[in-house]
């Protein structure tokens, strides 16, 4: 069976990638053929750090598939340029990191892969404020406007449906709209990639789903978007309290949790599973995962890091 190459971009400088990828290939022989867009020079001085004994290679962006294979890690160099001063160097960190990411679009464009691994970013300095989150960023790229976050984990998955959004702002993006969406999202991408249509549970946005409020969402927004999604053949039900939905005898009935907001789910997932989870973009004509997990700086240097994340997110991408 012939597997489509892996595209990689280890993303920040200043993170854990290098350890946790080096450490991931010791643990987990990956059958699909890698492709690193990164620094050539950044690679290697990581490679000898960790003692790491595979063999590498320098390819051109222009790469067709003849000249790939999983017997090298290939690399696609990209080069950095150096810079003493701090803001400046916040500038060329992202103009590195933007040429990672175009080279890999332009090769998701050419059909060689449809497989697209990131490692962690400093979301704060990349972005700019101008997308919340890398998961925005990259379905902007491709002018995707049904995308969505899926944390997933084999035993449970969650979904918030806004990602990095202030708290105050949530309640004007929540709509029936985005809800079913979101729905039909989780349900199609199931089906295509796990064979299966995923019994899903969907969050109130109050707490115990009540509002002193003369307007409650639980009642007007989100009730009505589940039983229109009912009738479109959707295995879902709600909405549920956030404090009680995760316990053990409520969350063994889903496959996938729909929270209204970002740590609603997220908080809960990392709690039972730590980084036994993997970060999914829905909706993009390609597949991309991430680490369930930031750039860990206080981390870097002191081979501490737990890999499992990343080993989860090569595995996914090579089975697929």
């Amino acid at each position: 069976m012939h597997h489509k190459p892996i595209l990689i971009i280890p993303g920040q400088l200043d993170s854990i990638f290098f350890e946790i990828f080096f450490k991931s290939l010791k643990k987990k022989k990956i059958v699909s053929p890698l492709i690193l867009i990164c620094s050539a020079k950044i690679f290697r001085l990581n490679a000898k750090k960790y003692k790491f004994k595979g063999k590498s290679k320098l390819i051109s962006p222009k790469i067709n598939k003849f000249e790939i294979n999983n017997k090298y890690i290939n690399i696609i160099n990209v080069n950095l340029e150096k810079s003493k001063k701090h803001k400046f160097k916040i500038e060329l960190t992202k103009k590195y990191l933007s040429k990672c990411f175009m080279i890999g679009f332009e090769i998701l464009k050419n059909n060689l892969t449809y497989k697209l691994l990131n490692g962690p970013i400093n979301k704060k300095n990349f972005l700019d404020k101008k997308f919340l989150g890398i998961t925005e960023f990259i379905s902007s790229k491709f002018k995707i406007k049904n995308y969505g976050m899926l944390i997933y984990n084999k035993k449970l998955s969650v979904s918030p449906l806004t990602t990095h959004l202030p708290i105050k702002l949530i309640t004007q993006k929540i709509s029936k709209k985005l809800i079913q969406k979101r729905l039909k999202l989780i349900d199609n991408f199931y089906q295509k990639n796990f064979k299966f249509k995923p019994r899903i549970a969907v969050t109130g946005l109050n707490p115990h789903c009540e509002s002193i409020s003369n307007f409650n969402e639980d009642e007007r927004i989100i009730t009505p978007a589940i039983k229109l999604a009912k009738k479109n053949k959707i295995l879902v039900s709600g909405p549920y309290p956030a404090d009680t939905i995760f316990l053990k005898q409520n969350r063994e009935k889903f496959n996938v949790i729909l929270g209204m907001y970002h740590d609603q789910v997220l908080t809960s997932l990392k709690t039972l599973y730590e980084y036994d989870a993997i970060n999914i973009t829905m909706g993009l004509p390609f597949i991309r995962v991430s680490p369930d997990h930031g750039p860990n700086v206080n981390m870097i240097g002191k081979n501490l890091s737990n890999p499992i994340s990343l080993i989860r997110s090569l595995e996914f991408l090579d089975k697929n």
